[in-house]
């Protein structure tokens, strides 16, 4: 069995730690090896939807701290500080984000480093899955590269996004070596290894080359064209607030000037909130959307648009309709 290690810095011995069926479980893994009753897990929202539940299935408190379309859906050190307390135990960052598309900066993870300095006992999961579906001018940086922060992070990465191997269900975990062998023993109690198919083609992605080579650039570009025409559909819909995400493969627009008093669509009545708009828009045009309370922030919803150009264009021509005037009443109007 292949064993997959992820660092900033190869000149450095690395942890070793054994290959998960996927990244999320993964990040289960590191929650579990690290937490326990009476802790409490700094959960940024928009969050990823099992964050908070992996928390309680370890018996820690998630903590979860709301971030604003304003802030880019983006923690501050300031609003991390205000948080923090004897019991502080883990903090999750997701960058790029799922469900937002947000990026940390280097700055801003920096600015989030000197807060984690100064709580010992504070520890950070970077789930960086998305590392390599990255727009220009926007990059990546690893939280486990910052000075003193590769002994206090626990990096989860896997093949499923930037490689496009979804089905091939590999993820892994790099961390201090007692980490990782936390969770190796957790894994090893609970689940099986990937099969040798799956590890040895992680391999042949791994030798792309670097950021994952051309076929990932290809793929990349792909991407980048289509959250463009999205973002442009999205942002002429009146009441649709929405700024270009930097990275991953979801825009997640804010609707709340399509919801609540007086919003109304014709054959299907009020539509009180999100999660109302979008049974509306499932029952209307036949087009799937999750709504944001699934991931904390319940004035918003994701949209993916790891789809072809030709669905992506049915779905948004069918959502305009949907919310056209003659049969969508917006609130006040």
């Amino acid at each position: 069995m292949h064993s997959f290690v992820y660092t900033a810095d190869l000149s450095r011995d690395l942890p070793r730690t054994p290959p998960c069926r996927r990244a999320k479980q993964s990040v289960a893994q590191g929650v579990i090896a690290t937490c326990g009753p009476g802790d409490e897990v700094i959960v940024p929202a928009p969050y990823w939807v099992s964050y908070p539940e992996m928390c309680r299935l370890a018996g820690a408190e998630p903590v979860v701290v709301t971030t604003t379309a304003d802030e880019g859906f983006l923690l501050t050190a300031e609003k991390l500080k205000s948080v923090l307390n004897e019991k502080s135990r883990l903090l999750i960052l997701c960058t790029p984000s799922n469900p937002s598309g947000a990026v940390y900066s280097e700055a801003a993870l920096a600015a989030i480093a000197d807060v984690v300095r100064s709580h010992p006992r504070l520890l950070v999961l970077a789930d960086e899955i998305y590392e390599h579906i990255i727009y220009p001018p926007a990059s990546h940086f690893s939280f486990a590269a910052l000075p003193g922060m590769r002994e206090r992070t626990l990096t989860v990465n896997g093949f499923s996004k930037s490689f496009a191997m979804t089905g091939w269900r590999l993820g892994y975990l790099a961390a201090p070596q007692h980490f990782a062998t936390a969770t190796a023993k957790i894994q090893g109690q609970t689940t099986s290894g990937p099969s040798s198919i799956s590890q040895e083609a992680a391999l042949a992605a791994l030798g792309l080359g670097k950021f994952g080579g051309e076929p990932v650039a290809v793929m990349k570009a792909a991407f980048q064209k289509r959250r463009d025409y999205v973002y442009e559909r999205l942002v002429a819909i009146d009441g649709v607030r929405l700024e270009a995400p930097e990275g991953a493969f979801y825009v997640f627009p804010d609707v709340s000037g399509l919801v609540g008093d007086g919003c109304e669509a014709d054959g299907f009545g009020p539509i009180a909130d999100a999660d109302a708009l979008c049974e509306y828009l499932l029952e209307k045009a036949q087009v799937a959307l999750v709504p944001g309370s699934a991931f904390g922030c319940p004035e918003c919803l994701r949209i993916s648009y790891a789809a072809s150009d030709e669905t992506l264009k049915e779905a948004l021509d069918r959502i305009e309709a949907a919310l056209d005037s003659k049969v969508y009443k917006r609130g006040g109007k």
